[in-house]
């Protein structure tokens, strides 16, 4: 029976979701699952993100991503996604509010994924010459991200911010939980 299995971290920038999803991948690697990454896309985005972020490039962003996860969907077991289209689209709302064309599109593809780990801000986000460093910003896109989840009745595991050591153990355990195989009953 193939597994056809699909989670995605969501938070903010510069929590540390890639950090997660490459961590989680080895390990369900080495347990001889077929994994695939889907790496957050704006970073490639050939138009203003972050604060200056448009309609046009937080469509291409949302857009790309779907790209992304069915290609990665048509060629692997297991997907791991470092964001959401959810993510991606809390950024626009905060610049341009809400999208009543990309509204259905977004609430039909958050159904698509198996499982959500929401990250915690823990630190100030760092330079890395792509993303924000305004911690405002970083906190703002944090707090709409959990309102969008909430208004939209998504289910979320919340990361303890105290056990920061040991979340990706604490993530491994519940995705092990929904892929391990059926045990038979030995007598």
């Amino acid at each position: 029976m193939a597994i056809h299995y699909k989670l995605a971290f969501i938070g903010s920038h510069g929590v540390g979701k890639t950090t997660l999803c490459y961590g989680l991948a080895a390990r369900l690697k080495a347990r001889d699952f077929s994994v695939e990454v889907v790496h957050e896309v704006a970073r490639r985005c050939p138009l203003p993100i972050n604060e200056d972020t448009s309609v046009a490039a937080q469509s291409w962003i949302l857009h790309t991503q779907i790209a992304e996860e069915l290609n990665a969907q048509s060629r692997y077991g297991v997907i791991l996604c470092d964001r959401s289209v959810l993510d991606n689209y809390v950024y626009l709302l905060l610049a341009s509010g809400r999208q009543e064309g990309l509204e259905p599109l977004v609430d039909d593809w958050m159904g698509t994924y198996d499982l959500l780990f929401h990250v915690p801000i823990l630190e100030l986000p760092r330079a890395d010459g792509i993303r924000a460093t305004d911690p405002s910003f970083q906190s703002a896109v944090d707090e709409r991200l959990l309102v969008e989840l909430d208004r939209r009745g998504l289910v979320a595991h919340r990361l303890d911010p105290s056990e920061r050591s040991s979340w990706l153990d604490s993530v491994e355990e519940t995705v092990w939980k929904r892929l391990r195989p059926a045990q038979l009953q030995l007598l």
